[in-house]
C-alpha cells in the first residue's frame, strides 16, 4: 500500500528536511516514527526539500508499506513518536502511480516580517523582523516581473544543484496587515534559496534604497553577486504543494 501524508512541523532546530546521517532532520525525525508505527523500515519521498531552519505549513510525503493499520493509526502512531515540533495533520491511501514529488503541479512559499521598531519575542521563531519601515506596495509592484517562466539565476544560491536555473512563477504577491508583512510566492518548483534571496532584494525596494524597476533588472542580469542578500529562515515556511484533483487529497493540497 502506498500512503500520502500531510506533515506540519517547526524547522528552527533541525538541519533542514533532508535526512543527514549526523544532525537532527524532519525527514529522518518522521522516518524513525512512521517504522516504529510499521514495525519495518520506513522511507518517504517529500514533495519540496526545505532548508535549516525553514518551517512546514502543509509538507506532503508517500511512503510504501505492507503493515495493515488503518490511516487514523497511521496519523496517531506516528503522532505519538515524533518530537513536539512536528505533527501528521492527515494520512490516506493514494494510487501507487502517486509521486509526493512529481505528481505536484506547484508549490507554495510564504515569507512572514515583522515590521515594527521593536523585535519579535512571542514569535521570534517563525518571523523576519525589520526595523525600518517597508512599502509593501512597492514592493508587490516590483515582485510582479516575476511572474513567468524566466532564468532565476540572480536569486540562486550558489550550492545549488540543480539542473537548469529556469522556474515559472504562477502567483507573487505582497501584502501588508498591521505590522506584518508577507510575501506569498507560487511556482511550478524552486531553487535553493530562491524565495530567500527574492525576499532579500525586495526588502531593499521596500526600504527605498532601489528602484521598483530593480526587481526586473536583477532578474534580466542573472547575476547572484548583483542582488540582496539572502533573508533570514526563521520568515520562510513552505504552505505546500497542489495536486491535481483526481489524486484525491485533501482540498488544502489539491487544485
Amino acid at each position: 500500500m502506498r500512503i500520502a501524508l500531510g506533515i506540519e512541523y517547526d524547522g528552527t532546530d533541525f538541519c533542514g528536511w533532508q535526512r543527514l546521517k549526523t544532525d537532527a532532520s524532519v525527514q529522518g525525525a518522521l522516518e524513525q516514527a512512521l517504522s516504529k508505527v510499521a514495525a519495518h523500515p520506513v522511507e518517504v519521498s517529500c514533495a519540496g526539500r526545505t532548508d535549516a531552519g525553514v518551517h512546514g505549513r502543509c509538507q506532503v510525503v508517500h511512503f510504501d508499506t505492507e503493515a495493515q493499520r488503518d490511516m487514523r493509526g497511521w496519523m496517531l502512531g506516528t503522532c505519538s513518536n515524533l518530537p513536539a515540533s512536528v505533527a501528521v495533520l492527515w494520512a490516506q491511501p493514494v494510487l501507487e502511480s502517486f509521486h509526493a514529488r512529481y505528481a505536484a503541479r506547484s508549490r507554495r512559499y510564504r515569507y512572514h516580517i515583522l515590521n515594527r521598531p521593536v523585535r519579535a519575542a512571542l514569535d521570534a521563531r517563525y518571523v523576519t523582523w525589520e526595523r525600518l519601515p517597508l512599502d509593501a506596495e512597492r514592493m508587490h509592484a516590483a515582485a510582479q516581473a516575476l511572474l513567468g517562466e524566466h532564468d532565476f539565476s540572480a536569486f540562486r544560491a550558489l550550492s545549488c544543484q540543480a539542473v537548469h536555473p529556469r522556474r515559472t512563477a504562477l502567483a507573487v504577491s505582497v501584502r501588508r496587515q498591521g505590522e506584518q508583512v508577507f510575501v506569498d510566492i507560487e511556482a511550478n518548483a524552486f531553487l535553493h534559496h530562491m524565495v530567500r534571496n527574492i525576499v532579500g532584494s525586495l526588502l531593499m525596494i521596500g526600504r527605498g534604497e532601489q528602484p521598483i524597476t530593480w526587481m526586473a533588472e536583477l532578474l534580466a542580469g542573472c547575476d547572484r553577486q548583483v542582488a540582496g542578500p539572502t533573508a533570514p529562515a526563521s520568515g520562510l515556511t513552505f504552505i505546500g504543494p497542489r495536486y491535481e484533483r483526481h489524486w484525491g487529497l485533501p482540498m488544502e493540497v489539491s487544485q
